[in-house]
């Protein structure tokens, strides 16, 4: 685990900033973001231009709290249905629980233009922190987290720079690290099955991390396949299907989360195959279903409650003592647990 503070504090934008940066007064520009006056359409689209590209968002309690902040930590993930993400907020909830802070969530279904719109209405009311899921954001949404003027805390990756504090693990590292077990145990001819590869960013990097570790032995996807939707036991059934009837040289599956493999797993013992004897499995998050499965999946710790803790932590420490630097790093590393599926033929 590495912790190295490396980023300035930096302050919210003003009216003065948008003023400044449009070319008009503060009160022209008070009047376009309250949609208030008669103002030009050609000097509310300045304006509306400025604060956009500066990342400003309007403070709805300006003039009731003199420190223009309220104990509230936005917490923004991308699914409630994952299992994954509430124990991430039950890790944020664990420590924010002993501390004058509530959480307070949104959800952006994988979408970036969601993304923009649940950071806008809850940075609008200045909490004293926000923990977003992922590296990954829009250009307006990385500007209004710089400027912000609080922690920002990304979480759940490291595999790229962060605006602020990160905290998660490295996804390349960890589908290196499957590819080299799966190989480890003799399996050669393998597939690859994983949702929303095009939206959620971490996956794709394992996936990536996976097909490198694997190319360095000299072996080769032999299969794969992605689909747009959530991450369901029967569309796991459903794809296990598709592929081993496509592909029956095939020898082992890997699942970019625990639900597809679960319903791969199923749909294996269904069908009396050997499971991991023709054909091994694993899958990624160790979710609690797998204890209630008839053979265990194997899987990786994705560390959620570790997570939701250490950005949790951050985010409390940084509002108790306004002269921390920020900039926090904290990278956290996922196991491997085998199960009955990725054993040594």
């Amino acid at each position: 685990m590495t912790n190295t503070p490396t980023t300035p504090a930096r302050r919210p934008l003003t009216l003065r900033d948008v003023s400044e940066a449009s070319g008009v007064s503060e009160m022209t520009v008070s009047r376009v973001l309250r949609n208030r006056g008669d103002v030009s359409q050609a000097t509310r689209e300045k304006v509306l231009a400025a604060a956009k590209e500066l990342g400003y968002v309007p403070n709805k309690i300006a003039g009731a709290l003199a420190s223009q902040r309220v104990n509230l930590v936005a917490v923004v993930i991308p699914s409630l249905s994952n299992m994954v993400f509430p124990e991430v907020l039950t890790g944020i909830n664990e420590v924010l629980d002993e501390t004058p802070l509530q959480p307070v969530f949104g959800v952006t279904n994988y979408k970036p233009e969601r993304e923009e719109k649940v950071l806008y209405e809850m940075l609008s009311w200045r909490p004293s922190g926000v923990i977003v899921a992922g590296l990954e954001h829009s250009e307006n949404a990385k500007a209004m987290l710089r400027a912000a003027g609080i922690p920002v805390v990304e979480i759940m990756d490291t595999d790229g720079p962060a605006i602020d504090a990160c905290v998660g693990i490295s996804h390349r590292r960890a589908g290196r690290k499957m590819a080299k077990a799966i190989l480890k145990a003799g399996y050669r001819n393998i597939g690859f099955l994983g949702t929303k590869m095009p939206l959620d960013h971490r996956a794709r990097k394992r996936f990536e991390g996976f097909t490198e570790a694997l190319a360095k032995e000299g072996v080769e996807i032999v299969d794969k396949e992605f689909y747009e939707g959530g991450s369901a036991l029967a569309k796991g059934r459903e794809m296990t299907e598709a592929m081993l009837k496509r592909s029956p040289e095939l020898d082992f599956l890997y699942y970019s989360n625990d639900m597809i493999g679960a319903g791969g797993l199923l749909y294996c013992l269904d069908q009396g195959i050997d499971v991991p004897g023709k054909v091994g499995l694993a899958g990624f998050n160790g979710v609690e279903l797998l204890d209630g499965l008839p053979r265990k999946l194997a899987t990786m710790d994705a560390c959620r409650i570790e997570i939701g803790r250490a950005a949790a932590r951050i985010i409390a420490e940084r509002a108790a003592g306004d002269g921390l630097a920020g900039g926090e790093r904290v990278e956290l590393a996922p196991k491997i647990t085998p199960g009955d599926t990725l054993k040594r033929r």
